[in-house]
């Protein structure tokens, strides 16, 4: 029998398994965000309203997140890497049906629920386990994977408008079948870790399986509230920044360049973030409330960038308020992740990934459409980012209630401070005479006040 590890390896084979997830996130999450691009050729393939074709990536969204505890139970059952094979083949398999679509309906079911059934099998269980391999570096790992989402978008938003120049939105589709089946040789590279404090046997039972005991912790539930609203707005701008470039008038490859510059954005602000929080300066929780605040005043940036004036003023006022929403929106991104182990424990951070993935389906499935329906009413995007911005708000400020998102008193002395194992989780609750964590990250929440 293999000896369990005293703790996460931080390192070794865990840079793989990093490499792997950068993989999964981009051809998840940064090919939803410039699946955008597409939406007005379907619309007017289809003659179909705006809000209409918002479902399309809304639906992937929201099976995709909807479905991850289903992934996430799958996996602490049969184990990650068989998981996640299965689930690039589904996705491929949505993306080729699509191509072949002869109404908004077969789309729905295509890349709606085929495709984002296959996301939910890849996304919770390469993160979960990647969780699992650091506790000193976690959110730095956690950071360098989700940056997949922003170099994805850099790289797939001027190829997808270039596929759809030159081959139209089905051969697009085509094209985008072959390139999402590397989720299958990605998934094969996730081996399986055994830590300390794992449970002895795969939980019995769907319930058990599913991790809904986890929404009996108190802060559990408060920060699976906070993201659900937050995910009403984070997700707009995956979907409609594109198309509210081209309401603003700059043309195909003028809106390839603003999803360009935010992917620019949140890839770097990913790495920062992550490298900030391992630091141990600020607690987890804190930098969550306000990366999650300013990520909400960046969607309304984008919102009231002004329709008047000169085109060339429109695209730098446009870019500017891209950039800063990918900035802000790339430091909360790693943060959501990298808290989970903190909250609930290493042992079961799969499960709880799946849980607040399904929570963010909410959002994600609501999100979307109301911005394409307020879109429709209005005449343009300004009222759907205003919206969806103040979800984002929302959500931050009920981070309030998470230990340590607020200053509550004077810091203890070294000699006082207590650090739970990283197994457990450094924001359970404990006792004020803890076990020290050898080489596991540093306490910045004084647990004796």
């Amino acid at each position: 029998m293999t000896p369990k590890p005293a703790g996460p390896p931080d390192g070794g084979w865990g840079w793989v398994v990093a490499a792997a997830a950068f993989a999964v996130n981009g051809l998840s999450y940064g090919l939803l965000r410039s699946l955008g691009l597409a939406l007005p050729d379907l619309a007017e393939h289809f003659d179909r309203s705006t809000q209409d074709t918002a479902w399309v990536s809304a639906l992937a969204l929201a099976v995709q997140q909807a479905a991850s505890p289903v992934g996430s139970a799958l996996s602490t059952r049969w184990g990650a890497r068989p998981v996640v094979m299965v689930g690039g083949v589904l996705t491929s398999l949505g993306f080729v049906f699509s191509a072949f679509a002869r109404s908004l309906l077969h789309l729905y079911l295509g890349l709606g629920v085929l495709a984002g059934s296959g996301w939910a099998l890849v996304f919770a269980p390469a993160l979960g386990t990647l969780s699992r391999y650091f506790s000193r570096r976690r959110v730095l790992a956690v950071g360098l994977a989700l940056t997949g989402n922003g170099a994805s978008s850099l790289l797939l938003a001027p190829t997808l408008q270039l596929l759809l120049d030159t081959f139209g939105w089905r051969g697009a589709l085509l094209v985008l079948g072959a390139i999402t089946l590397h989720l299958a040789p990605c998934g094969a590279l996730l081996r399986p870790l055994v830590l300390p404090g794992d449970p002895p046997a795969p939980p019995r039972g769907p319930l058990a399986a599913l991790g809904l005991g986890l929404f009996a912790r108190r802060a559990f539930s408060v920060f699976a509230l906070g993201t659900a609203l937050v995910g009403g707005g984070y997700f707009v701008p995956y979907v409609h920044l594109a198309p509210h470039a081209l309401d603003r008038g700059l043309g195909g490859y003028g809106a390839a360049l603003v999803v360009a510059v935010a992917a620019v954005g949140d890839a770097g602000a990913r790495l920062i973030s992550g490298w900030l929080a391992d630091q141990g300066w600020v607690p987890l929780s804190r930098l969550l409330l306000v990366f999650g605040a300013l990520t909400g005043l960046g969607v309304l940036a984008v919102g009231l960038v002004p329709l008047a004036g000169s085109q060339e003023g429109c695209r730098g006022g446009l870019l500017a308020a891209a950039g800063a929403y990918g900035l802000s929106a790339g430091s909360y991104a790693p943060l959501v992740f990298g808290v989970l182990p903190g909250l609930v424990g290493v042992g079961d951070v799969v499960q709880a990934t799946g849980l607040v993935m399904m929570l963010m389906s909410l959002g994600g499935l609501l999100g979307p459409p109301l911005s394409g329906f307020l879109r429709d009413e209005t005449g343009d995007f300004t009222a759907s980012f205003l919206a969806c911005g103040s979800f984002i708000l929302s959500g931050s400020f009920i981070y309030m209630g998470l230990p340590g998102a607020l200053p509550s008193c004077p810091p203890a002395s070294p000699s006082r401070q207590a650090t739970p194992p990283p197994e457990r989780g450094e924001l359970l609750p404990v006792l004020p005479v803890a076990l020290l964590s050898s080489g596991g990250p540093r306490s910045t929440l004084d647990t004796t006040c």
